[in-house]
């Protein structure tokens, strides 16, 4: 689902909390995992999710895909990329991986969210012309800066 190459990775420990008697991670805990991922892919150029005013988002699809389990103890890394932008709504798309191992390892999971802009109300709003182009920037390095 995810092709390598994603531009932020970040990287967690799986905690003994998130892990069932197997010492396997739980499932629910991956959706916990990409949710911080996009958080601090968002806070990486500067957008963060304290002031609901200026923009937040909510989650209205998602679609993971297991592929082997992740341990307690493991260190993974999740690469996220937004690879489309609607006018109120964007894909995050993911691969959780063992640290260090890079893409084209074979991922724990994969998944592909679909987030919606969200006005304080909770009613969906065009995605702010200032986050789209920091997205724009940030994933497009080279068209944002004209070459």
């Amino acid at each position: 689902m995810v092709a390598g190459g994603s531009p932020f990775v970040h990287t967690l420990r799986v905690r003994y909390a998130e892990v069932d008697g197997q010492k396997i991670v739980y499932n629910a805990h991956y959706l916990t995992y990409l949710d911080v991922a996009i958080t601090e892919y968002f806070r990486n150029f500067g957008i963060a999710f304290v002031d609901a005013a200026a923009f937040d988002i909510a989650l209205v699809k998602a679609t993971l895909e297991f592929k082997r389990p992740a341990r307690l103890d493991d260190v993974l890394d999740i690469d996220v990329s937004v690879p489309r932008l609607g006018n109120a709504s964007f894909t995050g798309r993911f691969r959780v991986c063992p640290h260090g191992r890079g893409a084209e390892h074979d991922p724990h999971l994969e998944a592909e969210i679909v987030y919606v802009s969200v006005s304080e109300e909770g009613r969906a709003v065009p995605i702010p012309d200032w986050v789209r182009q920091r997205i724009q920037a940030f994933e497009h390095p080279a068209a944002a800066s004209g070459e």
